[in-house]
């Protein structure tokens, strides 16, 4: 046997174990779908790829062994194994499809390694148990909600190499302290950190231009913000509804767009910090005139 099939064993319920030889080099879609009594799968090394929804809904599953040979883990590959607790993705895997581990609700840890460049939409969604994540260098793009609804994320790294954080990449980590987008970012998007409750601080890089809307509403743990120097756009509430916001240091010499940014937010009762040769530019331009006092950086 060189290939299991699509669907093979779609919905045997009742199906425990399975040993794959080391003949077979790839694994269709669906192929072990709603195998909920399954507990645990070894893939031997001579699988290259992993496919859509392979082992969707294999609640039983415990644990799996992803081998070096895999490059590719197909979108929703382990979609909803809500019993898988840790997974170890191989250094040659250089893609995680979209939702592969979404609904991985007991999954409290997860290594992804150098050679992944992408991380798919939802990935990691609903990974309720997740705790921390450090997404490594070589990736350029973190999905759209890439991992929305991972309330017990507590921090997460991330790197130079990164580009563009995609719409609800973190959309309700509530239990996310802070964050620092590195230079290389160029742009939010929109409800990134929507709903990031415990957040704290938030650091973007001089590399962003815009932060999209809804970027940070709702933030409600929200002290200090820091807005880098290549920053031309906010979003309309943006960093709406951020009830306890103190103090925003924006560096960008130009006041930039950001009519309902602050949408329900007491600025009225907080600072601002703005470069000093721009004291005059940002009292004279709405909503940066509604802060409380305008100081030099």
């Amino acid at each position: 046997v060189t290939s299991i099939g699509d669907k093979a064993f779609q919905n045997c319920s009742g199906l425990t174990s399975v040993t794959i030889p080391n003949s077979v080099t790839s694994i269709g879609e669906d192929a072990f779908f709603g195998c909920s009594g399954l507990t645990s799968v070894t893939i031997p090394n001579s699988v290259t790829s992993i496919g859509e929804d392979a082992f969707f809904g294999c609640s039983g599953l415990t644990s799996v062994t992803i081998p070096n040979s895999v490059t590719s883990i197909g979108d929703e590959a382990f979609f909803g194994c809500s019993g898988l607790t840790s997974v170890t993705i191989p250094n040659s895997v250089t893609s995680i499809g979209d939702e592969a581990f979404s609904g991985c609700i007991r999954l409290t840890s997860v290594t992804i390694p150098n050679s992944v460049t992408s991380i798919g939409d939802g990935a990691f969604s609903g990974c309720l148990s997740l705790t921390s994540v450090t997404i490594p260098s070589g990736v350029t793009s973190i999905g759209d909600g890439a991992f929305s609804g991972c309330s017990g994320l507590t921090s997460v790294t991330i790197p130079n190499s990164v580009t563009s954080i995609g719409e609800y990449a973190f959309y309700w980590c509530s239990g996310l302290t802070s964050v620092t987008i590195p230079n290389s970012v160029t742009s939010i998007g929109d409800w990134a950190f929507d709903g990031c409750s415990r957040l704290t601080t938030a650091t973007i890089g001089s590399g962003v231009t815009s932060i999209g809307e809804y970027a940070f509403r709702d933030c409600s743990g929200l002290t200090s913000v820091t807005i880098g120097s290549g920053v031309m756009f906010i979003e309309q509430y943006a960093f709406g509804y951020c009830s306890g916001l103190q103090h925003v240091y924006c560096h960008a010499v130009n006041p930039p767009s950001a009519d309902d940014s602050f949408y329900h937010t007491p600025i009225s009762s907080a600072k601002l910090h703005v470069p000093a040769e721009s004291l005059d530019a940002y009292k004279w331009t709405w909503p940066w005139r509604g802060f409380d006092s305008i100081v030099a950086l």
